[in-house]
C-alpha cells in the first residue's frame, strides 16, 4: 500500500499489468520530482504551463492504461499519439523557458533566475531526447522489424 501512495499513477498501471519499467519512467519522475522541489519555493514563472501541459498529457495516457486494463482492444497509432504528445510538451517546455529567459532580459517582472531556467532547460532537452528515442525504439524499429519478418 505504501509503495502504491508513492508511485504516481502511470507507475502503478505499468507495474500491476506486471510489465518493465523502462530507464525513460524512472529518470523522468525522479528528476520532475526534483525538478518540482527545487522550483516550488520560488513560484517560478513557467510552472504554471510546465503543469498545465503534464496535467493534459497525463490525462490521455492514463485513460489509455485505464482502457488497456479494462481489457479494451487500443490502435498502436493511440500509443504513438501519445508519445508524440509527450515529445511535443518537451519542446513546448523549451520554449516556455526561452520565453521566460526573454521576458526576463527585457526587463519585464518575471519570477525566475537563469538557474532554474538553466536546470528546466537541460531536463527538457534530456527528455526529448529520451522520448524521441523511445518513439523511435517502439513504433520505428519494431515496425520495420515486423514488416521484415512478414516478408520472411
Amino acid at each position: 500500500i505504501l509503495l502504491a501512495l508513492i508511485l504516481p499513477g502511470d507507475t502503478l498501471f505499468i507495474v500491476l499489468r506486471k510489465q518493465k519499467l523502462i530507464f525513460l519512467h524512472w529518470y523522468h519522475h525522479i528528476t520532475v520530482l526534483l525538478y518540482s522541489w527545487y522550483s516550488y519555493k520560488d513560484m517560478v514563472a513557467g510552472g504554471g504551463w510546465f503543469m498545465t501541459m503534464n496535467y493534459l498529457v497525463h490525462a490521455v495516457m492514463y485513460s489509455y492504461y485505464a482502457l488497456r486494463a479494462a481489457g479494451f482492444k487500443i490502435s498502436r497509432k493511440f500509443a504513438m499519439f501519445i508519445t508524440l504528445t509527450q515529445i511535443s510538451q518537451m519542446v513546448m517546455g523549451c520554449v516556455v523557458n526561452y520565453l521566460v529567459y526573454s521576458w526576463m532580459q527585457q526587463g519585464q517582472e518575471c519570477p525566475s533566475h537563469v538557474q532554474n531556467i538553466v536546470w528546466s532547460s537541460l531536463m527538457y532537452l534530456s527528455y526529448f531526447v529520451l522520448f524521441c528515442q523511445f518513439f523511435f525504439e517502439a513504433y520505428v524499429t519494431k515496425t520495420k522489424s515486423n514488416a521484415a519478418k512478414k516478408s520472411q
